[in-house]
């Protein structure tokens, strides 16, 4: 796999992460470190923006963190970035909720998003900051 190469996502795939209340990486599923090319190792403990891809818009991330952050659930379709530099497309679904000790954590969910999806959010991307 070469950079700027896209991985697809199969219909059976469902990425799942957990982060801590500042975004850092508390869990990985196997699909996500398959997807995006990292270990469990290299992921936990780093910001979930690892994955963050460049053109990907400031607002919508923003969006993200302000939903989440009000006690609501996000979902949107979004472009993330492999470690070896390919990139993959989710429809991703991102909630608060509290570990056994009641502490904040932020769940998200991602699974393959339709081509009709990836084509409106590319659309709508360049017309955000």
């Amino acid at each position: 796999m070469s950079a700027n190469q896209e991985v697809k996502l199969d219909k059976n795939t469902m990425i799942v992460s957990e982060t801590d209340h500042k975004g850092n990486i508390i869990y990985a599923n196997s699909d996500f470190c398959q997807i995006a090319g990292y270990t469990k190792k290299e992921l936990i403990g780093n910001p979930h923006n690892i994955v963050r891809h460049e053109d990907m818009p400031k607002a919508a991330f923003k969006d993200l963190w302000e939903t989440v952050s009000s006690g609501k659930i996000w979902n949107g379709i979004v472009k993330n970035k492999t470690k070896n530099g390919g990139f993959y497309w989710v429809n991703a679904t991102a909630y608060p909720s509290k570990s056994l000790d009641g502490s904040l954590r932020y769940i998200s969910v991602r699974v393959k998003p339709t081509d009709i999806e990836i084509d409106n959010a590319s659309l709508l991307y360049k017309t955000l900051d």
